[in-house]
C-alpha cells in the first residue's frame, strides 16, 4: 500500500547551534525535487503563533513557496491538492488534536500512500510511526487517539540522547522507554539523535545522517550505524 511513500522523518530542527533547518537543508531539497510549492502544519506550535512559526519556515526554506494550512479557506482541500506538506516540531499531542479535530489525519495519510512527498521534524516525526505514545512531549491535550500515520511499522523516539545529567534523580530516556517496551514488547521504538532522520522510499528505510540510531524491542537494546538499510522496521 505504500510502495509510493516519500517519507522523511527528521529527529529535529536543528542540530548543535545551527540555524533552523540548516542541517537538513540538502536531505529537504532532495526530498522535494522537482516541488516548488509545499504545505506547511503548524499546528504543533502552542506558545508560537501559526503565523509566526509559518514564517520561521519560510525563511529556513526560501527555494520553496510555503503555505499555512491554516491560511487556506478549506484545510482539506489544501491537502487535496498540495504537491507536499511539511509538519513542525512542538507539542505533538496538540498537533495530533487539531489534526483529529480538523478531520486531517486520513487525508495526509491517503495522500502520501499515492506518493505525495511528506518532511516531518520531532512532532512532525512522531505521527510517522505507530502512535504518538513514545512522545518525549507532555500530554497538555487529549487527542481523540494515540493512533497516528503508522508510515513505519515501529514507534519513533526524536531527540534521542543516552546522555545522563550528573546528580539528575528522574527517569533517563532509556528507562522511559523502557516502560513502553514492557507494556508493548513486541513493538520496536527506534531513537533518532539530532541531526539524524528516517527516510522511507517506497519499501526501503533508511537511516540518514552521521549519528546512530539506538532500537528498543522488548529488553534488546540494538544500536543501527548511520547510513543502515532499516526496511526491516517497515
Amino acid at each position: 500500500m505504500l510502495d509510493l511513500a516519500k517519507v522523511l522523518m527528521l529527529s529535529s530542527s536543528r542540530k548543535n547551534d545551527e540555524p533552523y533547518l540548516y542541517h537538513a537543508e540538502s536531505m529537504i531539497k532532495q526530498h522535494l525535487t522537482g516541488i516548488t510549492d509545499v504545505l506547511f502544519i503548524p499546528f504543533a506550535g502552542v506558545t508560537v503563533p501559526w503565523n509566526d512559526y509559518t514564517a520561521k519556515v519560510k525563511e529556513a526554506l526560501p527555494d520553496f513557496n510555503v503555505s499555512g494550512i491554516h491560511h487556506h479557506a478549506n484545510a482539506r482541500d489544501s491537502i487535496a491538492s498540495a504537491q507536499a506538506v511539511l509538519v513542525g516540531g512542538g507539542n505533538t499531542f496538540n498537533l495530533l488534536n487539531e489534526l483529529y479535530n480538523q478531520d486531517l489525519l486520513l487525508p495526509i495519510q491517503q495522500r502520501v500512500v499515492k506518493g505525495m512527498p511528506y518532511i516531518g521534524w520531532s512532532a512532525g516525526s512522531n505521527l510517522c510511526g505507530l502512535s504518538i505514545k513514545t512522545s518525549n512531549d507532555m500530554p497538555i491535550i487529549q487527542p481523540l487517539s494515540f493512533d497516528t500515520f503508522g508510515f513505519i511499522a515501529a514507534q519513533i523516539n526524536p531527540h534521542y540522547s543516552d546522555y545522563v545529567a550528573p546528580h539528575h534523580n528522574g527517569e533517563t530516556r532509556d528507562q522511559r522507554i523502557t516502560e513502553f517496551c514492557t507494556l508493548y514488547p513486541e513493538v520496536p521504538v527506534i531513537g533518532i539523535r539530532e541531526g539524524s532522520a528516517l527516510l522511507r522510499e517506497g519499501q526501503k528505510l533508511t537511516l540518514m545522517g552521521q549519528l546512530d540510531a539506538v532500537v528498543f524491542t522488548g529488553t534488546q537494546r540494538k544500536v543501527v550505524s548511520a547510513g543502515s538499510d532499516m526496511s526491516v522496521y517497515l
